[in-house]
């Protein structure tokens, strides 16, 4: 007996075009439900980046200060939101030469104040001394949908980290 190719009815196969319209409006339903709830995450990811490239910039500055032996200042410009590193040379502070010398700039919408307790002195930079201390401080930064992230060193022997904003006020 011979057999040959079996034949199936017609549209067995695959799915019509209506099924796959249906499809796709239940998907542009979904995401478009989604799409608001997103838009705030990602904008707050921008405050709580930001928060850790000054980390990153503090840890660099504080091994770079250690391994040279001199002093290196992460210096910030509140009013312009920008922050860049400076190291010493001689009795002057000049921008490194390398990536991290140059100037960073806080995102759109966030704003930076320094946290200080009474009597403490008003500051533009944190300093990192070559025998690894660095200056205590407490960096707030507060993104436009009011989200908080503290760029805090508690102590002049610990490291700079990122703290939520409403832990720090406990």
């Amino acid at each position: 007996m011979i057999i040959g190719p079996r034949t199936e009815p017609r549209g067995s196969r695959g799915f019509t075009l209506i099924e796959l319209i249906l499809v796709m409006v239940i998907i542009c339903t979904v995401l478009a439900m989604a799409a608001p709830s997103l838009h705030g995450f990602f904008g707050s990811r921008r405050t709580a980046d930001a928060a850790s490239q000054i980390v990153a910039l503090a840890h660099f500055a504080s091994t770079q200060a250690v391994s040279e032996g001199r002093t290196y200042r992460l210096n910030l410009d509140l009013d312009k939101s920008t922050y860049w590193l400076t190291r010493q040379e001689g009795s002057a502070f000049v921008s490194s030469a390398n990536e991290f010398g140059r100037v960073f700039r806080l995102p759109d919408g966030t704003t930076a104040s320094w946290r200080t307790q009474p009597g403490d002195p008003g500051r533009d930079y944190v300093e990192f001394l070559p025998d690894g201390r660095s200056e205590t401080a407490t960096l707030r930064l507060t993104g436009r949908r009011g989200e908080i992230f503290d760029v805090t060193c508690p102590s002049p022997v610990e490291r700079f980290s990122v703290v939520l904003g409403s832990e720090t006020d406990l």
